[in-house]
């Protein structure tokens, strides 16, 4: 193997560090559109542009609404488990 082949194979190696905050959250975006765009190749029996395009759309459109909703939930139960459960039990918080 080459230099260039072995520095390719040891960047994998190393994860990258993605933040929690807001911003870093947009790296989703290129994610779901790729998952998108390749479930949609395979699932078509042509690929006609405009059409494909809608449907891709209307998928990663659908993909984010369930991610924000899956969110939105799992938030509200951390939420729930860390303020208002302590109290029901009687005891401290977490």
């Amino acid at each position: 193997m080459n230099a260039l082949n072995l520095a390719l194979l040891a960047s994998f190696t190393a994860p990258m560090q993605i933040d929690t905050t807001p911003a870093a959250m947009l790296w989703l975006l290129p994610l779901v559109v790729g998952i998108a765009v390749v479930y949609k190749a395979t699932k078509v029996s042509s690929i006609r542009p405009i059409p494909f395009a809608k449907e891709t759309g209307v998928l990663i459109g659908s993909i984010l609404v369930f991610i924000t909703a899956a969110a939105l939930i799992l938030y509200g139960v951390a939420w729930f488990v860390n303020e208002h459960l302590p109290s029901l039990l009687g005891r401290p918080g977490f």
